[in-house]
């Protein structure tokens, strides 16, 4: 009788002492609790924390795919500065020539709207392999085509593949890096290709001092090198197809909406930048492409930095961060009259600008952990829809007043603001695979 006793007032004792713990290690008061501005929103349910994924963000196994979003950008921009030589080596116009550009641009922009689907249906790593195959065949084409035509050719088959690099390689990056850690992944990426946008005009005219055929060959042999290293991912039976009814939720379509408004306002500002320069500051050609690299390195230099603020301060707190400095800095700019100056002013805005980037495809990444390679894709096609819409018309505003161009196109960075915070919300509340 006394140890039955016993027995029953210490298990008495473990059970209130048990019910006064239980508050201080329950989850879900402790999310109520603490700012939820400081979680970073890369917490969510995802495959990559199933599968051990890395703490690390450059290892053997992610530099290729880093290597591969500066191939991309590269490849689009080369052949800004090498016109003349085109025009004299296929004795064309420079608007046949243009055809080189806007035949690249064409085929990928149409084609964003699938790759992602696509590459999660029939496996990330099958079909990167037989993007970088294509892209360095169409290069090879470039290299040795001996009219115009065929070069576009080569031109078309590039854009086409350059369609399924960035949606299939930010989402084999979120498989094999620590959701903890992903934004710093994304802003690694973000600052390879920027590196690659912005050293692509540079090293296609050095190219083009011996032969702007070399500058295709290398590309060639990048892309056959990066073939051998595709990210993980295989193909998905039909049972298990990526899924399409998420990419139309609410919080995808904020993300095309903060794509859209962020392309053609305050992450397409260089094409204004470059009005200003030149028919304002009266700048050269050679000053004008070095003040818009600035902008572009210092983007790639900041890039990880912003990546480590995301996954601390999470998208919301980032994003407010991201649009009111990049607003604030941009908005001055049509009316500095010094080059200096604005020089320096242009730099800090690149960085900014890239922060908003960074936040764009982190958010895209994690936003349909099912489809991330669809939900990437999508948002990049209407980023890209963004940029090509800007110039229609910031160039008859910009002829109109100088100044409020730079006013307006960076005042749509709100709207970009105003997306973020509402679909990583969204993204809170909902579960993001439904």
């Amino acid at each position: 009788m006394f140890m039955s006793l016993t027995d029953r007032l210490h298990k008495c004792a473990i059970e209130q002492c048990c019910e006064l713990w239980q508050p201080c290690f329950d989850t879900e008061n402790m999310q109520r609790i603490c700012d939820d501005q400081v979680l970073s929103e890369n917490t969510f349910s995802s495959p990559a924390i199933e599968s051990g994924a890395s703490n690390r963000v450059l290892t053997l196994a992610t530099l290729p795919l880093y290597l591969g979003g500066f191939l991309g950008p590269f490849g689009t921009m080369m052949v800004i500065s090498i016109y003349p030589e085109l025009r004299e080596t296929f004795d064309a116009s420079t608007q046949a020539v243009n055809w080189a550009f806007s035949g690249y641009m064409i085929p990928f922009a149409l084609l964003l709207t699938v790759s992602g689907t696509i590459g999660e249906r029939f496996g990330r790593r099958r079909v990167i392999r037989a993007t970088f195959i294509t892209y360095a065949l169409a290069s090879v084409l470039c290299v040795f085509a001996p009219t115009l035509s065929v070069f576009v050719v080569g031109r078309l088959l590039q854009g086409a593949a350059n369609a399924f690099i960035t949606p299939l390689l930010i989402a084999g990056l979120s498989e094999v890096i620590d959701p903890s850690r992903l934004g710093r992944a994304v802003g690694v990426y973000t600052g390879f290709q920027a590196i690659g946008g912005a050293a692509a005009p540079f090293a296609g005219g050095v190219a083009a001092a011996f032969n702007w055929r070399i500058a295709f060959a290398v590309i060639a042999v990048v892309g056959l090198v990066l073939a051998t290293q595709p990210p993980q991912g295989e193909p998905r039976p039909a049972a298990a197809a990526p899924p399409i009814k998420p990419l139309l939720k609410p919080r995808m379509i904020l993300l095309w909406v903060a794509a859209l408004t962020a392309a053609a306002g305050p992450v397409g500002l260089p094409m204004i930048v470059g009005l200003y320069l030149r028919d304002e500051l009266f700048i050269s050609s050679t000053a004008t492409g070095f003040i818009l690299l600035f902008g572009g390195i210092s983007g790639a230099i900041a890039g990880p930095i912003f990546g480590q603020l995301l996954d601390n301060w999470g998208a919301r707190r980032s994003s407010f961060a991201a649009c009111l400095s990049s607003l604030a800095f941009s908005l001055p700019l049509g009316f500095i009259t010094g080059a200096w100056l604005f020089a320096v002013a242009w730099t800090i805005v690149g960085a900014l600008v890239g922060f908003i980037v960074v936040i764009l495809q982190n958010l895209a990444a994690i936003a349909v952990p099912d489809n991330r390679g669809g939900a990437l894709s999508s948002v990049l096609c209407f980023r890209f829809v963004g940029h090509g819409l800007g110039p229609l018309v910031w160039v008859p505003m910009f002829a109109w007043n100088p100044s409020w161009t730079f006013v307006i196109a960076s005042g749509l960075g709100l709207i970009t603001l105003a997306s973020f915070v509402s679909s990583a919300q969204l993204m809170q509340q909902q579960p993001a695979a439904e």
